[in-house]
């Protein structure tokens, strides 16, 4: 046999093995028959679709540029010498080269698909769908050109249609994993967690070891509220391959879930060792930390954060960021780099109709329509709204339970739509049919948020108020609701939205707040029967060294005093009475109070002294739960909306005195009402006044100040003007 003829047969040998998946062998059997015939353009080919498939593009490259020496039209040379830039991470080099495939061949199935992919990569979906038909028309049986064409589908938006695509080609074929997997990341968008766990498992069942699957199937469990079973796919994932950052990213949610902070922490360290500038990983790992009071490195870390965000980098999440930074124009950077990620704007379903209603049509969105602070403060305020001017409906974003606070809402609403089982296209096209007139975001980035929905602008007017003390960031968003405190007039650069001032307090509140009739003894309590109670309720991860190295300065000064803060986690409360103990303090003068229900937390509000407020993140429910039982709030203001609600409350109440603006005259007032009983008395009597005298817990006054602003956000809006910032008159 001559060298010709070996070779002819170590191609045949070569490309059955190819057909049967051994690639190792096929390629070793191509590379000896070129070895006898260097120059046959059908084996260098095969071996580049080999090398490909081996993970070897560079190789793969080499040998498709030797053919097209050979032959510059030949088509399979072409279209390998595209997918080999693909690989290499130039989309666009690729689409050069189908083009060239095309422009020879343009019925060149193969080409058009991978042109799509391309186009694809380079966020060009609307051409990369066209280029998928292009190709079904050659062949309407092409299972990866109808998986892609559902992938260009569900980049526009199109979830039904992706999905239809996705059927056809499991259709054609029924064990194509990627087509089971993207079935059922469409299916997590549009809220469908079991049919999209479903398709992860058919997917699995194909390919036991498909890192993506068992990722996204850790997702689809995390949102069927099935943690510990999320948390054991993700493990999977990483037993696979333990460096995977999607799945130690995704483990870190499971672990959140569970409430497991420690091992939160750490897995958080595994992802920042993994990838250091994996997008947000540092901003989680801070959070985590900081949920456990465990400031190991803190100040480094924080600074970290703020620089990538000030870089523009993924570094924070906008809401965790907010209880790190003192800066309006840092956070308003981190929200619009985290919305440009997470929700860019697709086509407005509003495009300028003009709405004729009786009345105005309000619609507030929140998953926080429970026993939760969001709906302590507006339940009040849904009530007392004016139905003859005000058509107003609930959008619940969370399975609702049967507490109180649902109860009350869901008869103070005129509509309440459950709608945590839609997509976020489809709840947007569900407030475009009901014509609202104005959205209203009572979540902002708080847990439970649905910020896609409005960014596909359903309304002509959207305001975010309320829920999140800081710029959205978002294009979508129209207007935010504040005060001249907690927003100063040269803040108005650091917003996206444009200010609308309410006359004295951004906050409303309800004045039918139940406080429970007895409050429990200090030994029920677990605080000592004498001395003096300084006491924070705020959520723990607001606590940081600078401000808990004040109040152990104070607990120093004041003999037998003692600090009261809310139970958040046992890793937390380890943490700070070590803290405690390391300033001199003994770890048993840091007393944590139990969650218990609403009425019963006011009522032991008594037992206390004085409260202690944090920054960069203030009090702000927690504030408004203090001064409505009666018990005075020291504040530090900050810089940033966040920071500064506290004061806007105490204004609101008339105590301005007890705003403070630099640390140390906060520890001075602090430590001066502690040791001054006829001056504490004072300000709890005039508060124990003002509570029922000045504006803050004047519903209907607050009540009437919003509705004058959508009054005016709506005359704009039916005039074809432009949100722009205004003042609502005080004294309405």
């Amino acid at each position: 046999m001559d060298q010709l003829e070996q070779a002819r047969q170590l191609f045949l040998d070569g490309l059955s093995l190819q057909e049967r998946g051994d690639l190792e062998q096929a390629e070793r059997l191509y590379r000896e028959a070129l070895a006898l015939a260097p120059e046959r353009p059908s084996v260098m080919n095969n071996l580049a679709t080999v090398c490909l498939a081996l993970e070897k593009p560079s190789e793969a490259r080499v040998l498709c540029e030797r053919v097209l020496e050979l032959n510059p039209h030949d088509e399979t040379a072409l279209l390998n010498l595209g997918n080999c830039h693909g690989r290499l991470g130039s989309a666009r080099d690729a689409l050069h080269w189908y083009d060239r495939a095309l422009s020879i061949n343009p019925r060149y199935g193969d080409a058009l698909n991978n042109r799509g992919n391309a186009l694809l990569e380079l966020g060009r979906a609307g051409e990369a769908l066209a280029s998928f038909d292009s190709a079904l028309a050659i062949n309407p049986g092409h299972a990866e050109a109808l998986n892609n064409r559902g992938n260009a589908l569900q980049e526009l938006g199109r979830a039904q249609e992706a999905l239809a695509s996705y059927d056809l080609a499991l259709a054609a074929v029924p064990g194509y994993a990627e087509a089971h997997y993207n079935r059922g990341r469409t299916l997590l968008e549009l809220k469908r967690a079991a049919d999209a766990l479903a398709s992860f498992d058919r997917a699995l069942g194909v390919r036991p070891g498909y890192l993506q699957a068992l990722s996204s199937r850790g997702i689809a469990l995390l949102e069927l509220g099935r943690p510990a079973q999320a948390l054991a796919s993700f493990d999977r994932a990483l037993a696979l391959k333990p460096d995977d950052v999607d799945a130690l990213n995704n483990r870190g949610d499971a672990l959140q879930a569970m409430g497991r902070r420690e091992e939160l922490i750490e897995n958080y360290r595994a992802l920042v060792r993994a990838r250091p500038d994996h997008d947000y990983a540092l901003g989680h790992l801070l959070r985590a930390q900081l949920q456990c009071c465990d400031w190991t490195g803190y100040e480094d870390t924080a600074g970290r954060v703020t620089r990538a965000v000030r870089a523009d980098k993924r570094a924070h999440t906008p809401f965790d960021f907010l209880v790190i930074s003192d800066s309006a124009d840092d956070q308003l950077r981190c929200a619009q780099a985290f919305v440009a990620d997470k929700y860019p704007a697709p086509h407005p379903l509003w495009r300028g109709e003009r709405y004729r209603h009786d009345r105005i049509r309000v619609a507030y969105l929140s998953a926080d329509f429970r026993s939760h602070a969001v709906a302590y403060l507006i339940a009040g305020l849904i009530e007392a709204h004016d139905r003859s001017r005000f058509d107003v409906t609930a959008i619940s974003l969370s399975p609702q339970d049967d507490d109180e606070m649902t109860l009350r809402l869901r008869t103070a609403f005129k509509r309440f739509i459950d709608v945590h089982g839609k997509s976020d296209q489809e709840v947007a096209f569900l407030l475009r049919e009901l014509e609202i007139d104005i959205a209203v975001d009572l979540q902002g980035f708080t847990k439970g948020c649905r910020p896609g929905i409005l960014s596909r602008r359903p309304a002509p007017v959207q305001v975010n108020y309320l829920g999140f003390p800081g710029t959205m960031g978002a294009p979508c968003m129209d207007y935010i609701i504040a005060d001249r405190t907690v927003i100063p007039a040269d803040h108005h650069s650091c917003y996206a939205e444009k200010v609308v001032y309410l006359p004295e307090c951004y906050q409303v509140n309800d004045s039918k707040r139940r406080i429970a009739p007895y409050a429990p003894s200090r030994a029920e309590a677990g605080l000592p029967e004498q001395g003096f109670v300084f006491c924070c309720f705020n959520n723990n991860h607001k606590i940081n060294p600078r401000v808990f190295g004040v109040w152990m300065r104070l607990l120093n000064e004041v003999g037998g005093s003692v600090l009261w803060l809310l139970e958040d986690n046992q890793a937390a409360a380890g943490n700070l009475r070590r803290q405690a103990e390391r300033s001199g303090v003994a770890p048993g003068r840091v007393i944590f109070a139990p969650r218990v229900r609403m009425e019963e937390h006011l009522a032991r509000h008594r037992l206390a002294d004085l409260f202690l407020d944090t920054l960069p993140y203030n009090a702000h429910v927690t504030a408004s739960d203090a001064l409505w039982t009666g018990l005075p709030v020291v504040t530090h203001a900050g810089h940033a909306f966040a920071g500064r609600v506290a004061a806007s409350l105490l204004k609101a109440v008339g105590l301005p005195e007890l705003i403070t603006r630099s640390w140390a005259e906060y520890e001075e007032l602090a430590l001066a009402l502690a040791r001054e009983p006829a001056r504490l008395a004072d300000v709890r009597s005039r508060l124990t006044q003002n509570r029922v005298t000045h504006p803050l817990f004047d519903t209907d006054r607050c009540r009437r100040n919003i509705e004058s602003a959508y009054v005016t956000m709506w005359e704009r809006a039916q005039r074809g003007e432009s949100a722009a910032s205004f003042s609502v008159p005080g004294g309405l």
